[in-house]
């Protein structure tokens, strides 16, 4: 069971204070509550013991005492007297939807309903399956019209890609997480964007990763500097990036750093792996972009589950012949291979790919461009920058208070991820993800929400040294 300090505790809750109508134990609960709801604390992790916590905090015990109740009474916390106390996620918790509880708004996730086309490859998936119930039905490495068809998207892209260097996985998050724990050992360095795609983060933290993080902005993108001073620094086994369309600033890296990247990345020995989900969701242009292993040794990841729909749990892994071999031994300690008949609806699918892109294209545009108006005339404040692709907005709030506002807009029924759970160590309390691949209904009922939520979490201003402390996280 993992153990989680008082110190650590303290620097993943931020800025908690109470405000003038907030008791401090409810302040001290409500931020608890959203780490385990966000993932940040993840569940059967155990907590820091009442004393422990209240000296780190600078509060009494009674505090601590009372706030753990109060985690304990919605399902979060689970006490055993000689073990302590453990995160949870209550029975009736948000990731099981109660009928009878009122419909929540999710902005937590990026993601679109499903193409059209998903119909009609799914009714021929089911006539096309037939020809294959005479076999085992498992798959770990995955069937060949498929992995001919993803390495044909590849060649098409430039670079010239076979089958055998494709593995057919269960969505990107499987093949993050497979690679991961195939080629670290626990303990080793991993490099990762700062802020991140949280999952990758989950991955390879569960892995046993000593992260090493560097930071991309909206403003400047990668700083390419702390970038080679960190290979050559600590040579990670493995470094996880979002070179195209960055999760969740938008961003993509220029050809000249992928190059000298991955140039010292060989030199050192680092594994490196290019989440490429978002890769051709390029909203200023319809140019095709040259995946990021073009530029030198990479493990591509791809799926269809932002591009086409995420009930499709279908991903793959492109990588040299030798690596491949090499996760699809390690595979069956995890799952036994990827549903065939997902794999033939994807197969079917890839035929009308580049008409879907362009359609989605077209949509994400437009819900940017709304989402921009909107932010502006209902939250001048922000800072909505100007995003060239994916799905999301990474917008500057301007106080360091995205984990108050999250906890705010769930009372006015909106669920949205708080901006350090994209980050390390409690970082980006002054940013919050937005996604705007909805409706136009959905965002608009989204940015009033959040507009309530604002003024709410508004009324009870920070004081200098809370905002000084903020800075520093």
């Amino acid at each position: 069971m993992n153990s989680l300090s008082a110190r650590a505790l303290v620097v993943m809750m931020g800025e908690w204070r109470p405000t003038a109508s907030t008791s401090a134990y409810v302040a001290v609960a409500d931020r608890i509550r959203l780490l385990v709801m966000d993932g940040r604390i993840l569940t059967s992790t155990r907590l820091p013991a009442e004393r422990e916590l209240a000296l780190a905090l600078g509060v009494s015990r009674t505090t601590v005492t009372a706030a753990y109740a109060s985690l304990r009474g919605g399902g979060y916390v689970e006490s055993t007297r000689g073990s302590g106390s453990v995160a949870q996620l209550p029975h009736r918790s948000t990731l099981i939807p109660d009928s009878a509880a009122p419909q929540m708004l999710d902005f937590s996730k990026s993601t679109m309903a499903a193409a059209p086309e998903v119909i009609a490859a799914s009714q021929r998936a089911a006539e096309q399956l037939p020809a294959y119930l005479g076999e085992s039905g498992f798959d770990p490495v995955g069937l060949p019209v498929l992995r001919e068809a993803i390495a044909q998207r590849y060649t098409d892209r430039g670079l010239p890609t076979s089958a055998d260097q494709i593995m057919v996985t269960l969505g990107a998050q499987h093949a993050i997480a497979l690679i991961s724990r195939t080629l670290m050992s626990r303990g080793d360095r991993a490099l990762m964007e700062n802020p991140s795609y949280p999952h990758a983060l989950d991955a390879l933290r569960a892995a046993g990763a000593r992260l090493v993080p560097v930071g991309v902005s909206t403003e400047t993108g990668w700083d390419a500097l702390a970038v080679e001073q960190a290979i050559q620094r600590t040579s990670p086994s493995l470094a996880y990036l979002m070179p195209d369309f960055h999760n969740p600033t938008g961003q993509s890296m220029p050809d000249e750093l992928r190059g000298t990247l991955l140039s010292l990345a060989a030199r050192h020995g680092t594994a490196v792996i290019a989440d490429e989900t978002m890769a051709e969701l390029d909203l200023d242009s319809n140019e095709t972009r040259l995946p990021f292993a073009a530029h030198g040794n990479a493990i591509s990841v791809g799926s269809v589950g932002k591009t086409v729909w995420g009930g499709l749990r279908t991903g793959w892994i492109r990588a040299d012949h030798a690596t491949i071999r090499q996760l699809v031994r390690a595979r069956s300690a995890g799952d036994l291979g990827t549903p065939l008949l997902e794999q033939l609806v994807v197969t079917n699918v890839l035929k009308d790919f580049p008409s879907i892109l362009d359609v989605r294209r077209t949509s994400l545009r437009a819900g940017r461009e709304h989402l921009t108006a909107l932010l502006n005339a209902q939250l001048p404040s922000w800072h909505m920058p100007h995003t060239p692709g994916g799905m999301t907005a990474w917008v500057g709030l301007g106080q360091p208070v995205s984990s108050q506002l999250v906890l705010a807009a769930r009372n006015e029924g909106l669920m949205i991820a708080a901006g350090p759970r994209f980050g390390m160590d409690g970082a980006f309390e002054r940013f919050l993800r937005i996604p705007f691949s909805g409706s136009d209904a959905e965002l608009e009922q989204g940015v009033s929400a959040l507009a309530a939520a604002w003024s709410t979490v508004m009324r009870h201003p920070f004081s200098p040294a809370s905002s000084e402390l903020a800075n520093v996280v």
